[in-house]
């Protein structure tokens, strides 16, 4: 009766595995989340001036600073992030405690023909205890975390708003793709305008709420994380 089912079994087995091993969706293209482009509002030009040896879209004079400083200006962010962070923890608890309660006599009697005794863990071979009891605990734990991030790159950003104080909004992000995969790096923050250099960059390190985000996409991406069943065991196995 039970021979008949090994078949079915198997096939449904067989359906399983490849359904868990098939290849999986190709998902659409994912982008940066980037400030869409903003309209600029371009200033009036002076009136032309058929002897002069500039161009007239030429705003900046030869004593003004060519840094970036208005709205839709381009800073280059310069990305050497080294960051290094250790964790050592170490936990280690003993606790032990016995007792012995013991009735030599009782009305003049041996406590034996009387009171019924009770012997927890191990009995010496004289004087019997009425009630002996011990316990015994310990607890051990250890951890430890590492890790190291190491970027080194320059950015390309723009300037989206200009707050008082010199202080400057910047977005900026890159994709590269190769083959089958797709690299993106995405950097904003808040900067100063004195701490743009005389070529017109930043250091990283001088962004306030830096938020720097470099992640990819594609098959060796897919490669680096755990198939959907292996996740949906760890979140619901008890053991």
């Amino acid at each position: 009766m039970q021979a008949r089912y090994i078949i079915p079994v198997l096939a449904l087995s067989y359906l399983f595995c490849v359904a868990c091993g098939g290849s999986p969706t190709r998902r659409p293209a994912l982008h940066p989340p980037v400030t869409p482009p903003q309209e600029y509002r371009q200033e009036a030009n002076s009136a032309n001036n058929p002897g002069s040896i500039f161009a007239a879209s030429e705003t900046d004079t030869l004593f003004e600073d060519s840094r970036a400083r208005r709205v839709g200006d381009i800073v280059v962010v310069k990305l050497v992030e080294n960051t290094k962070a250790q964790n050592k923890a170490e936990t280690t608890a003993n606790k032990k405690g016995s007792n012995d309660y013991e009735v030599s006599a009782m009305f003049n009697k041996d406590h034996a023909g009387f009171i019924p005794f009770v012997a927890v863990g191990p009995q010496p071979a004289v004087g019997l205890p009425i009630l002996n009891t011990g316990s015994t605990s310990g607890l051990t734990a250890t951890g430890k975390t590492k890790r190291e991030n190491y970027v080194t790159t320059s950015l390309a950003t723009r300037v989206l708003r200009v707050l008082p104080g010199g202080l400057m909004e910047i977005e900026g992000a890159r994709e590269i793709r190769v083959n089958e995969e797709t690299e993106y790096m995405v950097v904003r923050g808040m900067i100063r305008s004195k701490d743009v250099s005389a070529d017109n960059s930043v250091l990283s390190t001088q962004i306030a709420d830096a938020s720097i985000e470099y992640y990819g996409k594609g098959v060796l991406a897919d490669k680096q994380k755990p198939g959907w069943f292996t996740r949906l065991m760890d979140n619901v196995w008890p053991f």
